[in-house]
């Protein structure tokens, strides 16, 4: 279907919305049809929006839809962060906990100007993958995600957590230190929209400020990531200390990675989710330590609106 355009004061203009009297009030119309050689075809549709869309990972392009001028982001987050696992010593005089990565950057709920036909270019931040158990080791950082248009320009950058740390540490002392994840940075480009009304999917009139589905709960919410757990050290030989737990993500509404347990013989770190940071590892278990866990993916959920 091709753009529409109607005369306005002489000058032919492009339809964004269009009324008609029915009984004697004025209502928008959802359709217009017009007859081309003996044939009714549509030329007007008022604009609806379509299901959530989900980038999990990778990067590529969209394309703005005819009549939309607006980008709902209901959830997107840099990737989270890794940890690290537990160390175990000779004698050393205690052990040590893995300390959690960190989560992600986030934006939930929040709704940017676009231009209809311009190309959207993303990029989704990987999960950081966790470190060793050694006396001197590194979780890999989270990936960074970001939004841009070809005409808008940057909408938004997402860095991811930082990988957790254990260093200076040997196998008869000193005990290592141990240092948590960081959390990431938000920087945001775009022109944010926070008033204004939308023809939802369900073909009902919404404003916007109603958009709460993200994991925040509550609209035009964006910020930095957070820092993961850190138990440190425990003292005296062959003591036991639990894993630290990874940073959660979307301003602590997505959790981060379990903390490995030190009970028995033991077990690993959790893996984060959703931009969220990994689990450290536990010593002192019946095997020594166990293994930190890999940060969540970045993410980005969106749809196009009409705002008016």
């Amino acid at each position: 279907m091709a753009n529409t355009y109607g005369k306005v004061s002489g000058t032919f203009q492009e339809i964004e919305n269009a009324y008609g009297k029915v009984s004697g009030t004025w209502q928008e119309a959802d359709e217009i049809y017009a007859k081309a050689s003996g044939t009714w075809e549509l030329v007007f549709a008022a604009f609806t929006p379509g299901a959530i869309q989900t980038l999990s990972s990778g990067s590529g392009t969209f394309t703005v839809p005819q009549g939309a001028n607006a980008i709902h982001i209901q959830a997107g987050v840099g990737g989270g962060g890794g940890s690290v696992g537990g160390a175990d010593y000779d004698k050393a005089g205690g052990e040590s906990s893995g300390a959690g990565g960190g989560s992600g950057a986030y934006v939930s709920d929040k709704v940017f100007s676009v231009t209809q036909g311009e190309t959207i270019s993303y990029s989704i931040g990987g999960s950081g993958s966790a470190g060793g158990k050694g006396y001197n080791t590194t979780g890999n950082s989270g990936g960074t995600t970001t939004l841009s248009g070809s005409t808008t320009g940057s909408i938004f950058s997402l860095t991811g957590g930082g990988g957790s740390r254990g260093i200076n540490g040997g196998v008869q002392g000193p005990l290592r230190t141990n240092i948590a994840g960081t959390a990431g940075s938000a920087t945001i480009s775009g022109s944010a929209i926070t008033s204004g009304t939308f023809r939802d999917s369900d073909g009902t009139t919404k404003n916007v400020t109603t958009l709460n589905s993200g994991p925040v709960g509550s609209f035009n919410q964006s910020g930095n990531g957070a820092a993961g757990g850190n138990n440190g050290n425990c003292g005296g030989d062959n003591c036991r200390i639990n894993g630290s737990t990874g940073a959660s993500s979307y301003a602590g509404n997505i959790s981060g990675g379990a903390g490995g347990s030190s009970s028995g013989s033991g077990t690993n770190g959790g893996a984060g989710t959703r931009g969220s940071g990994g689990g450290g590892g536990a010593a002192q278990v019946n095997t020594g330590s166990t293994n930190g866990g890999a940060g969540g993916n970045g993410e980005v959920r969106y749809r196009f609106l009409r705002v008016q």
